[in-house]
């Protein structure tokens, strides 16, 4: 891609990002790559057919309306799935930029030796599963750790060095984090870990994917077979549940879920939120996911991003022997780019192709320049109500279940009502969901709570104080 289409892809997207909001371009855009521009039309891609057949659906006016801003000749924007990198050899694994945690797998061996199984192998028998493609790079070897994400990791490695038979400790695992925080990696690195032994089947399925069997199945009629394959595997991997759509899809997951878990079969899955916040899903399966162990996976911290940065620019050495990023550059990306792991990929990218096509080294003023699309400002924190609960549980001396409940005496009433108007002021949960959230009461109750606390607070300077408080505790 050229500087100049770079240039025009960053104000598309620039574009296309004011046009639908921040969370929907997260949602369904973030992963959205410019492939090449010809003539009248755009080519672009995205990693699922899912995705694809969404945006095509939904958005693809809005597209080409954003593109046209840009290029007023372009009539025509195609969008194609594309296929995840594969490799017949292990990729060379970089050193890791945080001091490695060296454990030992069950069998006594050092638990780095897991990622120096062969790729080819496992990839060939994890397709002949019916897997999704696995991306060799997503090892736990170029995990990089940090604060935000070392609960998920333990997790995760807890479930990679298990073996048939043992026991489970937590069932299902649900990791759940923000676009590129590096939930999929994760979840790839057990699929590859748990597969390099003969012992274990672990299949690894996006929500589309298993989406797309089941209906497959349906319509060869062979939905009986399809159901007893995915009975019969030890350790099921789904990530993007929060794409899981269709009410007799959702049902055959559950019954495959229930099946696993009584089976004492491991299930990890990954979203881009919390159980109790995937409102397409039927409450049973949201029950049962959230039964297991539920893991966030906070934002990166700068500590944390320049970890990612110097594991990238090693692994990209790797290949180009004389690629060096200079420290003072790793330190301004690393403090500039906070949005997620995928845009600091994305700049280490960029260096790279610049400094090798032009011949020149990396500089700071080169940085500045490459990468100035993926400084973005930074964005409020996203309040959840379960934060709200608790912040105001513990202000009040009370306990969230006293909030839930049907209590009402004096010491309850009054922070159950504050914390329903925070709800209403600081999140964008609707009346019914808020009231669904505070122990199924009706969304005129929290009409009612709401409408009390705007009045009280108008008048009562103690209370005013109070919720700025309660306000600048969820904030911070």
């Amino acid at each position: 891609m050229s500087n100049m289409e770079q240039d025009r892809w960053s104000r598309v997207k620039g574009r296309l990002r004011s046009s639908v909001g921040e969370d929907v371009y997260s949602s369904w855009f973030a992963r959205m790559d410019l492939e090449s521009v010809q003539d009248e039309s755009v080519h672009l891609s995205v990693p699922t057919r899912f995705l694809k057949s969404w945006i095509q659906a939904h958005y693809a006016e809005r597209v080409l309306t954003c593109w046209q801003a840009e290029m007023p000749e372009v009539h025509r924007v195609d969008v194609t799935v594309r296929t995840a990198m594969r490799v017949a050899a292990p990729a060379k694994e970089a050193p890791a930029p945080v001091e490695p945690r060296r454990s030992e797998g069950r069998d006594g061996r050092p638990s780095s030796e897991l990622r120096n199984t062969a790729i080819a192998p496992v990839s060939a028998s994890h397709e002949a599963l019916g897997g999704s493609p696995l991306d060799p790079r997503l090892t736990f070897g170029s995990f990089v750790v940090g604060r935000s994400n070392t609960l998920a990791h333990a997790a995760a490695r807890q479930v990679a060095e298990g073996r048939r038979g043992d026991s489970v400790m937590f069932n299902p695992l649900y990791i759940h984090a923000g676009v590129g925080l590096g939930k999929t990696h994760l979840l790839q690195a057990v699929t590859w870990a748990g597969n390099s032994g003969a012992e274990r089947k672990v299949l690894y399925l996006t929500a589309e994917k298993f989406m797309y069997g089941f209906v497959a199945a349906l319509k060869t009629q062979t939905a009986l077979a399809f159901k007893e394959a995915l009975r019969g595997i030890d350790v099921l991997v789904i990530d993007d549940m929060q794409f899981l759509q269709g009410k007799t899809t959702q049902a055959e997951f559950c019954h495959t879920l229930n099946a696993l878990i009584d089976a004492g079969r491991q299930v990890v899955i990954a979203a881009d939120r919390p159980p109790s916040d995937l409102e397409s899903l039927d409450e049973r399966v949201r029950s049962r996911l959230a039964g297991g162990l539920v893991v966030e996976m906070g934002s990166l911290g700068e500590e944390l991003r320049l970890g990612i940065l110097k594991s990238r620019v090693a692994a990209a050495r790797a290949h180009h022997a004389t690629f060096d990023v200079p420290a003072p550059v790793l330190d301004y990306l690393a403090r500039t780019i906070t949005h997620n792991g995928r845009d600091l990929e994305g700049a280490i990218n960029r260096l790279l192709a610049h400094s090798k096509l032009n011949a020149t080294p990396v500089t700071l003023e080169m940085a500045e320049r490459e990468v100035r699309d993926l400084i973005r400002p930074m964005e409020p924190k996203r309040i959840k109500i379960e934060d709200i609960q608790r912040v105001v549980a513990r202000q009040y001396n009370v306990s969230r279940s006293d909030l839930l409940s049907s209590r009402r005496t004096a010491n309850v009433v009054r922070p159950r009502q504050v914390a329903m108007y925070l709800a209403k002021t600081l999140t964008l949960r609707s009346l019914p969901e808020i009231g669904r959230r505070f122990g199924g009461r009706d969304h005129t109750t929290v009409l009612h709570a709401v409408r009390k606390i705007e009045a009280l607070v108008g008048k009562d300077v103690a209370l005013q104080d109070e919720v700025e408080s309660l306000k600048r505790q969820l904030q911070e």
